[in-house]
């Protein structure tokens, strides 16, 4: 009998690590008979009276947690009785608050993604990378956005907020005014209506409105990699930044922040994509123009390549495996 797998998933929408947990599930088949629990994630779902039951049986089960409310809830089944191991991830690079903290050292064990989150974290971790559905997120250069009339766009996709860069971006982008057929698209959850009239307004002194498109998340977001010829990162922090995988993996030419997340890693400069300081408006703007007149090459092709070898989702999957069974 297979020992039995739960990843809990306790949050009102669908995230980037929503999308990394469905990401791996499949690929623990083999190995577990795989659940989740929760709301807002696709996946062989379990009921609250069927995780009681499993918790309370004599049944080998490993659950994995990803937040603090899930944590808590799962230590207090712990104190009524229940076994099981429990794994724990961080997901955001800054210094975990007491709280966390706390919760984390009552995990079994804990996986980080990235160095630095790893070294800020002050407990025993073990680093696992996220993994990009290859096999789902492939290009497809005939692939056009609705309403979009411009035939060349540059992507900015995740949340719209100061610590994602977009400013810096918008900022960068007034190089599309001496480009008509190029347009820039931000797809991504709004997390301040001013900030986003603010963005706006930058496009409007640039006189480039018209080529600037804001486009609330969605799920499709692969369409709108295919669709991209250049996707930019410019974010000053990330947990990870499994945007920049993701659109590596649809052979998108990316032009990231260095040493934020994991696009240093990802990223090896000129060879599969290029690294810029974060904030250094002039420094992305030379490259968005570089691009745009072909004076550098878009790099879709190794990018891809770099995915399919070191960050596929069944990469991470047999990753976390070897941390489930860790004695």
């Amino acid at each position: 009998m297979k020992p039995i797998l739960v990843h809990t998933h306790f949050h009102k929408r669908k995230t980037g690590v929503t999308r990394s947990i469905e990401n791996v599930l499949p690929f623990f088949s083999d190995d577990f008979e795989t659940y989740v629990y929760g709301s807002n994630i696709d996946g062989n779902k379990l009921t609250t009276s069927k995780l009681k039951e499993i918790l309370f049986s004599d049944k080998s089960l490993v659950v994995h947690c990803h937040r603090n409310n899930e944590i808590m809830r799962m230590l207090y089944y712990r104190f009524l009785g229940a076994k099981f191991t429990l794994i724990a991830t961080r997901h955001a690079e800054t210094v975990p608050s007491g709280l966390t903290k706390f919760l984390l050292k009552k995990a079994d064990r804990v996986v980080t993604l990235i160095k630095s989150m790893s070294e800020n974290l002050g407990i025993k971790n073990t680093i696992v990378g996220h993994g990009v559905r290859v096999d789902e997120f492939v290009s497809n250069a005939t692939k056009k956005l609705e309403n979009i009339p411009q035939e060349n766009i540059i992507l900015n996709a995740g949340r719209v907020r100061k610590a994602k860069g977009q400013l810096v971006l918008l900022e960068a982008a007034k190089v599309l005014k001496e480009h008509k057929d190029w347009a820039l698209v931000i797809v991504g959850k709004v997390d301040k209506p001013q900030f986003l009239e603010e963005l706006k307004e930058i496009a409007k002194k640039f006189k480039i409105e018209s080529q600037v498109y804001f486009i609330d998340e969605t799920r499709d977001i692969v369409s709108y990699y295919q669709a991209a010829k250049i996707v930019v990162a410019p974010s000053y922090s990330e947990g990870f930044s499994l945007v920049t995988a993701e659109a590596m993996s649809c052979e998108c030419s990316v032009i990231a922040t260095k040493n934020v997340g994991v696009h240093s890693s990802l990223i090896f400069n000129a060879k599969n994509g290029y690294l810029f300081e974060a904030g250094n408006i002039k420094e992305l703007e030379t490259l968005l123009l570089k691009s745009i007149k072909k004076e550098i090459p878009l790099l879709g092709k190794p990018a891809r390549e770099e995915i399919v070898k070191n960050w596929s989702a069944k990469h991470e999957a047999k990753n976390l495996i070897e941390v489930y069974r860790k004695k």
